[in-house]
């Protein structure tokens, strides 16, 4: 594969911003590749309106898309670097998009809302996303915000006291946007082994409180790619872009576009 002109396109998680992105996009730039921290408009936080709509997971797929296409007709090989429900986003639009991504950083993937701080009552969920119910609730960010790192965490709480946004996420995730999310994930869980994926990196944390590592197992064993790659974090939570891994993320994820991009061999040795 010879050398060609890369941009990575960052995908942050639901109700955030590309803060949570800002180690490994500053990683990207200083390697030489095109960076470009996406704002989705019904899925980025937007600090301009009280409640931010949501738009439809559908259309959070077309507008990366649109991105994808445009990029690709530039002749850059693109890469979807995409966190918690920003995975999910980058699988959508991978599927969406035949031919076009040439490769994916799976971080923090959330098919599955299974780690060790999911609530027993998680199963009811569907009530609250799918019936009346719904209009009396919504997600608010707590402890330990997904964050291991104790100073992080306490920066973020502190953060929280007085903005609707932080570098781990919103305050506050209304209805309307988890139902989304969940129609993107079920979509995501369905399809994966009906299209042919591009080469994947899947960075997890193993203390992840959110998403334990078997959503890696999951995409291990059932999606159709020339090349998986997986590495387990040991010193995180679910935010592992800002936590104790950070740097070993940013400098993995370099290590992926570049040999996306014909500028290093791709590691072949899972970890």
């Amino acid at each position: 594969m010879s050398a060609a002109p890369t941009t990575a396109l960052l995908l942050h998680g639901l109700c955030s911003t590309p803060d949570e992105l800002l180690p490994v996009q500053a990683a990207l730039r200083r390697a030489g590749h095109g960076v470009r921290a996406l704002r989705v408009p019904g899925y980025s936080f937007d600090g301009s309106t009280g409640h931010p709509p949501a738009h439809t997971h559908g259309a959070w797929v077309n507008t990366v898309a649109e991105q994808v296409r445009e990029e690709a007709a530039s002749g850059r090989r693109v890469v979807l670097v995409g966190l918690s429900a920003g995975a999910a986003l980058a699988l959508g639009t991978a599927l969406a998009c035949p031919g076009l991504v040439a490769g994916l950083v799976l971080m923090s993937t959330t098919l599955r809302y299974d780690g060790w701080a999911v609530p027993r009552y998680h199963w009811l969920m569907p009530l609250a996303l799918y019936t009346p119910l719904g209009r009396f609730w919504c997600y608010r960010e707590r402890p330990p915000y997904g964050v291991k790192n104790v100073r992080v965490r306490d920066w973020i709480e502190r953060e929280l006291r007085t903005r609707r946004i932080s570098s781990a996420g919103a305050a506050v995730i209304g209805v309307a946007h988890l139902r989304e999310h969940d129609r993107l994930r079920r979509l995501v869980r369905s399809a994966l082994s009906s299209f042919a994926c591009p080469p994947v990196l899947a960075l997890h944390a193993q203390d992840d409180e959110v998403a334990s590592p078997a959503n890696v197992t999951l995409l291990r064993e059932r999606l159709r790619t020339p090349s998986f790659r997986s590495v387990l974090l040991p010193d995180s939570h679910h935010m592992i872009t800002i936590d104790n891994d950070r740097q070993q993320v940013a400098r993995e994820t370099v290590d992926f576009v570049d040999a996306v991009a014909g500028l290093a061999p791709a590691p072949v040795t899972p970890t």
